[in-house]
């Protein structure tokens, strides 16, 4: 395809890769998930 016929469509193009589905429920940083579960416990979410 030509790079000015992309710019023309309105909707995206994206490949997503299936291998990623391997990684669909698993935590990947343990200990960044819990600091951050930790300081929204302390501090809660933002009101809007």
């Amino acid at each position: 395809m030509d790079p000015k016929d992309l710019n023309k469509k309105k909707t995206p193009i994206v490949r997503i890769d299936k291998d990623l589905e391997k990684l669909r429920g698993k935590v990947l940083f343990p200990k960044k998930l819990k600091k951050a579960n930790q300081i929204l416990d302390r501090v809660g979410l933002p009101k809007t």
